[in-house]
């Protein structure tokens, strides 16, 4: 990779031309070389497979800017339209991202989740080739209100740890999360062990952990979500409740995450049940 690079997305000022914007670090290969205006298939699933082709091969990377619906039109005289089509075609699919007053972006790759075990979010990342972090935003005892004492199973007043935490992957917030645990379970779960797993610390301390279950939402980022996890205000999040039991079915964790919508796919892979 090139040591400078103005079509990166945290690059700054911009090239202003397409010329300038193809011979930075990426060359005219980046672009559509040709369009078969003779062929059978639409002009906007030429360039949708082109540049989706180029992404998927790595010859444009996440962050590097595209050239703009103009300057396609004009390259290739064809319709504005025909352009937006295609480029509104890899927005939806999550290939690209468009910035508001900066242009089109090649957007980064989504993590693909399989909802298959109880694992942690650092052995999920670990899993992915992807170096886990977390931040602690706050770290407090709490007495437990009513919903929550109801969740873990404990009465009303009970104290518990309230840990709010910032879930990072190769440098990239993902997720932001808040995670209740009954005191009485982990007395030791300090802030030094709060920014670390807390999975493979309760098992250091004696405890099996056993399932898990989870509510998922699409909904949109409050403010607060949007400032830590690098999003415009109601940018669409994915909300996770988890509650996390122990072997003896002893209620574990209770936890509320907000997961990028733009970063994250999650699968389940299901057996049809037979009589």
């Amino acid at each position: 990779m090139p040591q400078i690079n103005y079509n990166r997305l945290s690059a700054s000022p911009f090239p202003s031309t397409l010329d300038e914007r193809l011979s930075t670090a990426k060359g005219r290969n980046a672009v559509i070389q040709h369009i078969n205006k003779n062929s059978p298939l639409p002009i906007y699933y030429q360039i949708e497979a082109a540049l989706k082709q180029q992404i998927e091969s790595g010859l444009l990377q996440p962050g590097d800017l595209i050239p703009s619906e103009r300057e396609f039109a004009e390259a290739h005289q064809i319709s504005r339209m025909t352009v937006r089509q295609a480029i509104s075609n890899l927005v939806n699919a999550g290939y690209l991202i468009r910035q508001k007053g900066r242009g089109t972006f090649v957007a980064n790759k989504k993590i693909v989740m399989q909802l298959s075990g109880l694992t942690s979010f650092s052995e999920e990342m670990e899993h992915l080739g992807l170096e886990p972090a977390s931040e602690l935003l706050s770290y407090q005892m709490i007495a437990a209100e009513m919903p929550i004492a109801n969740k873990l199973g404990i009465r009303e007043g009970a104290q518990i740890y309230e840990l709010k935490r910032l879930r990072i992957a190769d440098e990239q917030p993902l997720a932001l999360e808040t995670v209740y645990i009954p005191e009485q379970l982990l007395p030791g779960l300090n802030q030094e062990v709060a920014i670390t797993s807390l999975y493979a610390f309760a098992e250091a301390s004696g405890l099996n952990l056993g399932r898990a279950s989870q509510t998922f939402e699409s909904r949109l980022a409050t403010k607060e979500e949007a400032q830590h996890l690098g999003l415009s205000v109601s940018s669409p999040v994915l909300s996770v409740e988890q509650l996390t039991f122990l072997a003896t079915n002893q209620p574990f964790e209770y936890v509320i995450s907000a997961y990028r919508g733009d970063r994250y796919t999650f699968t389940v892979e299901m057996e049809r049940q037979r009589g």
